[in-house]
C-alpha cells in the first residue's frame, strides 16, 4: 500500500486478546477477523502460539493477536506459552481482556494485576452471556470485574451468537492510533500456510482423543507442495511415548485415518483446493521440556 494513497486520518494498530483458557478468545478473534484463523475446541490449551489475524478496511488496519490462555506453567512448553501471553501486554495499542460468565474473577490474579496497571485502553469482554438467565446476574459479574479492572470499558458479549461484537469492533476502531499499515492490505495473517495445516491437524487430535494424548502431541509439516488445483502435504505428529503412538494410530490405523480424513476436509475448505494428506507418527521423548525441541517447534526464539 503506497503511503500517498492512504486516506487522511488512516488508523492502524495492534489489538491483543488475552485471558484464561476456555473463555472464548479464539471464537471472538475469528468473529472479529471474519475468518477461521484460530482453532477452536472445548479443550483448554488449544492455542499454543500468538496468532495474528489482520483486518483491512479503507481507512484502518487492525492486527489482532490471539494468545494462549494464561496458566501456571508445569513444563517448559507452558512457560513459553505464558511468555507469549505476557508479551502481548507490552506491544498492544488496545488490549482485550476476555473472561466469561462462569469464570472465577480471582483466577490468575497476578496476571489480572498486570493488566490493571496498563496505560493503554483495556476493553473487558465478558463472553458467553447467552448462558445467563437475567440481567441481575450480569450486573453482579460486571461489578466484581470493575473492582479488579476499574479503568476497563466493559463489553458483555456472546461471540458464539455474534451478540455485541459489532459494537466492540466499533469501539476498537475508535481507539486505534493514526498510522501507516503494518502489513499489505491483502494480508490475512502473519502465519505461513503450513502453520494453518498444523493447527487444523492439532484440532482434530484434540477432538478425537482424551486425557493426556492431545497435549503431548506436536505437528510438523515436512512437505507442502502446492500446484494450481491441488496440494500435497506430508505431516509428522510427534508424541512423547510409545503408548501414545499406539493410541494415536489406533487399531489397524483406524484413528489416524479418521484424523487424516477430518483434517483433509478442513484443509481443502481453508485453501479452496483438493488436498492429498499423508500423516506419520514419531516418538520424541519428553519434548515439552527440551529446549532444542521447543525451538524447533517454534515456542522459543
Amino acid at each position: 500500500m503506497e503511503t500517498n494513497k492512504l486516506p487522511e486520518g488512516f488508523k492502524s494498530g495492534f489489538v491483543n486478546i488475552v485471558g484464561n483458557p476456555n473463555v472464548g478468545k479464539s471464537t471472538l478473534m475469528n468473529d472479529l477477523v471474519g475468518e477461521r484463523i484460530s482453532i477452536i475446541t472445548s479443550k483448554a490449551q488449544t492455542t499454543r502460539h500468538r496468532i495474528m489475524g489482520i483486518v483491512n478496511a479503507p481507512d484502518y488496519q487492525i492486527v489482532f493477536s490471539d494468545t494462549p490462555g494464561v496458566l501456571k506453567p508445569n513444563y517448559k512448553m507452558q512457560e513459553a506459552m505464558l511468555n507469549f501471553s505476557e508479551g502481548a501486554l507490552t506491544d498492544a495499542d488496545v488490549l482485550l481482556y476476555v473472561t466469561d460468565v462462569v469464570e472465577d474473577p480471582s483466577k490468575n490474579s497476578d496476571f489480572i494485576a498486570k493488566v490493571a496497571k496498563e496505560k493503554i485502553p483495556v476493553l473487558l469482554v465478558i463472553n458467553k452471556i447467552d448462558l445467563l438467565k437475567g440481567n441481575d446476574e450480569l450486573d453482579t459479574i460486571i461489578s466484581r470485574w470493575k473492582d479488579l479492572l476499574p479503568a476497563a470499558e466493559v463489553f458483555p458479549t456472546s461471540a458464539k451468537e455474534h451478540f455485541n461484537v459489532a459494537n466492540l469492533m466499533t469501539r476498537i476502531v475508535e481507539l486505534l492510533p493514526q498510522g501507516q499499515p503494518y502489513f499489505g492490505t491483502d494480508a490475512l495473517t502473519d502465519k505461513p500456510a503450513r502453520f494453518f495445516v498444523t493447527e487444523i491437524i492439532r484440532e482434530k487430535i484434540l477432538l478425537n482423543y482424551d486425557k493426556e494424548v492431545p497435549y503431548s502431541t506436536e505437528v510438523i509439516v515436512e512437505k507442502f507442495e502446492e500446484k494450481e488445483n491441488a496440494i500435497h502435504i506430508m505431516a509428522v505428529i510427534y508424541v512423547e511415548r510409545d503408548s501414545q503412538k499406539g493410541i494415536l494410530i489406533g487399531k489397524g490405523g483406524s484413528m489416524l485415518k479418521r484424523v487424516g480424513t477430518e483434517a483433509r476436509k478442513d484443509i481443502q475448505t481453508f485453501f479452496g483446493k483438493s488436498v492429498f494428506l499423508e500423516l506419520f507418527v514419531k516418538v520424541e521423548p519428553n519434548w515439552r521440556n527440551r529446549e532444542n525441541k521447543l525451538r524447533q517447534f517454534g515456542y522459543v526464539e
